[in-house]
């Protein structure tokens, strides 16, 4: 590995520490924020509750007005119900979680602040964190796309198929890879963990969360009482990073086959850049002569500053034939 890969991978690495330390943060100022005005709030609903039971004769007024509030408080996941008051929606791990939907634009919905300050906050916090979330995911996808793209295509190449071949071999295997690990199998943990869910649900949320839509129907460490809830939102946030970065990954792969079938061409689309060790071979490693060049027709055209015909430009299919 050259110097100049290894500041690149100790760079990533920085920019992921500085992701995971602006993560935490807002997570303590969203939980210092939101916190203390859930809990008013859900006193505020159990007072309430108490006084609507204690009343000898509930008319149908008085059943509206409870549960127009009752319903209002669930927006901001405050409920009536004694087993869900539990689980607090702005502690440390679940405050954190919310920052990360907020910041990869997931965005479920099933938690939001109450306060202004809280929305203030948000609005700031979205402003720097989804541009340095895109510069992450963008980052590790180009650190990935040697090892996982273009070194297994060049092995199927060197193995005697054709690049167009090899790329669609290449792109169906890590299709497939990425919804046998990120589709199907976290759909049988989170199935197993959540209880309610059934592996349909479970496909739906995986689908919904990796594509970012984030419709907040199924929203996973929610179930009252749950066992190592605050674990559990943690690797949920791993799960979703990890996730998102392998859809942009293979949306580059998919692109890399666009450009060897031509339809990037075709629909009149940037090319996928190739990675920087392939152009290694054609500067070549040894020494570079730094002499004057030899007189020849390119050096007469240079010198008279005339274009280049275009059958004496050099090509992709000159340099791969050469």
């Amino acid at each position: 590995m050259t110097s100049s890969a290894s500041k690149s991978w100790l760079l990533l690495l920085g920019f992921i520490l500085f992701y995971v330390i602006y993560l935490l943060l807002g997570a303590l100022v969203f939980s210092s924020i939101e916190r203390p005005v859930e809990d008013k709030l859900r006193n505020d609903i159990q007072t309430m509750q108490r006084e609507f039971l204690n009343q000898t004769c509930i008319n149908a007024t008085a059943l509206e007005e409870f549960l127009v509030k009752a319903l209002s408080a669930s927006e901001y996941g405050v409920s009536v119900l004694k087993n869900s008051s539990l689980n607090s929606n702005w502690d440390m791990a679940s405050s954190m979680f919310f920052a990360n939907t907020l910041v990869t634009t997931v965005g479920y919905g099933h938690s939001t602040p109450l306060s202004d300050m809280g929305k203030a906050f948000s609005i700031l916090y979205a402003l720097i964190g989804v541009p340095f979330t895109m510069l992450v995911l963008t980052a590790s996808v180009q650190r990935l796309m040697y090892p996982l793209v273009y070194a297994p295509q060049a092995l199927f190449q060197r193995s005697g198929l054709d690049p167009r071949p090899a790329s669609q071999l290449h792109f169906a295997l890590l299709l497939a890879a990425v919804l046998v690990c990120f589709f199907v199998a976290p759909a049988f943990v989170f199935r197993a963990i959540e209880g309610s869910w059934s592996f349909l649900d479970s496909v739906y949320f995986c689908f919904m969360s990796l594509c970012t839509v984030g419709l907040g129907d199924f929203v996973p460490g929610e179930q009252p009482g749950q066992k190592y809830r605050s674990l559990y939102k943690v690797v949920v946030m791993v799960y979703l990073f990890v996730g998102l970065m392998m859809m942009y990954l293979l949306l580059r792969a998919f692109h890399k086959m666009a450009d060897l079938h031509g339809l990037t061409s075709f629909l009149e689309l940037p090319h996928c850049e190739e990675p920087e060790g392939d152009l290694r071979p054609i500067l070549g490693d040894g020494p570079t002569d730094t002499g004057p060049p030899p007189p020849g027709p390119l050096h007469h055209r240079a010198a008279t500053k005339q274009p280049l015909e275009p059958a004496a430009q050099p090509s992709y299919n000159t340099i791969s034939k050469g």
